[in-house]
């Protein structure tokens, strides 16, 4: 049974270990942390903290450090967050006004991010599938090319270019404009795309030639409504992660793969347990079946108009919660309300 000291203590191993990179002993503890008791009482209290695996001795007669089990104890129980200084809620404000759109103003807060912390950011796009179509444009370029733009409510803008069905012309193309809109504007991109479907399916054999031209445009159409129903992440830092490579207990490999691949990222961020502040952390073993037994996630929850979703960092198991979750949080509140600004604007 761990005391309340005993738990100070690992506040304290966990503190000077993320700080010090070395192991921890009592009498480094004794010096630097104002306990008002004897390194001897110190090592007995750090022998319980060994006894419930929330720290180890990386090797024979070296101070300790923390287990995964340590940091997650740390990280419920023990992390303060740390209020971010006047200089960086300056460079939140400075670095995330005035974006284009959504998709500059989340890659500028990766970048953000990774600046802030030294690790991997990482930030979802908040799904599209119950975003509503408000526009669909056909721009006939010339014999051969057509842009064709989807614009929905939440300010996401698809441009495609794409081959002219062959004998198009301008008044067709007005034609087809208009069957499109019917078809999908002011309907939410997932009934959008049923729509688009279901008139594929029904499909005459013997069409006209604006049919065939709607058919082969529509299914530009459909592909666009799919990348916006795709969950997605935006990610900066990686290069991180080679400096940072003696703080892991193995490769890093499998993060270079999972950064490459996103799938099993997404299904981690999403899958992981927010508490009442919209704060989460996955760390070290817990990772194990995602293949991220080496790192750690964190993320805070940030809301926009069609959903919410999530702002995270990934690193090794030895970073600074208390700091990297108190930047997660301020850029997701800025993110929040960025966007909730620009929602009232519309």
């Amino acid at each position: 049974m761990v005391t309340e000291r005993g738990l100070q203590v690992l506040r304290a191993i966990v503190q000077d270990y993320v700080d010090t990179h070395e192991p921890v002993g009592s009498k480094s503890i004794v010096d630097r942390h104002a306990f008002g008791v004897s390194a001897a009482t110190i090592r007995n209290d750090m022998a319980l903290l060994e006894d419930e695996e929330l720290i180890t001795a990386p090797h024979t007669s070296s101070g300790r450090v923390p287990t995964d089990k340590g940091y997650r104890v740390f990280v419920d129980h023990l992390a303060e967050l740390r209020p971010l200084s006047s200089a960086q809620r300056s460079a939140i404000s400075t670095f995330l006004a005035d974006p284009a759109d959504l998709d500059d103003l989340l890659a500028r807060t990766v970048r953000l991010l990774t600046q802030l912390t030294g690790q991997v950011a990482l930030v979802q796009y908040p799904s599209f599938a119950s975003a509503n179509v408000t526009h669909v444009e056909l721009v006939r370029l010339d014999e051969f090319r057509m842009l064709v733009i989807i614009v929905t409510d939440t300010g996401r803008v698809s441009q495609r270019l794409t081959a002219t069905p062959r004998g198009v012309d301008e008044e067709d193309v007005a034609v087809l404009r208009a069957q499109l809109a019917a078809l999908i504007t002011g309907r939410s991109v997932r009934s959008g795309s049923e729509r688009i479907e279901q008139l594929r399916a029904s499909a005459p054999t013997d069409r006209s030639r604006l049919d065939e031209a709607l058919l082969t445009i529509s299914a530009v159409v459909a592909e666009e409504l799919d990348e916006f129903r795709q969950d997605r992440l935006v990610m900066a830092g990686a290069a991180t992660l080679a400096k940072r490579e003696q703080d892991f207990r193995g490769s890093i490999h499998p993060l270079l793969e999972a950064i490459e691949e996103q799938v099993t990222l997404l299904r981690l961020m999403s899958e992981m347990a927010a508490d009442e502040k919209g704060l989460s952390a996955s760390i070290g073993r817990e990772n194990e079946a995602f293949g991220l037994a080496e790192a750690s996630i964190i993320a805070s929850d940030y809301d926009a108009a069609i959903g919410r979703a999530r702002v995270g960092l990934m690193g090794p198991t030895r970073m600074d919660y208390p700091s990297n979750l108190a930047a997660a949080r301020a850029v997701a509140r800025y993110l929040t309300r960025l966007l909730d600004e620009d929602e009232h604007r519309r």
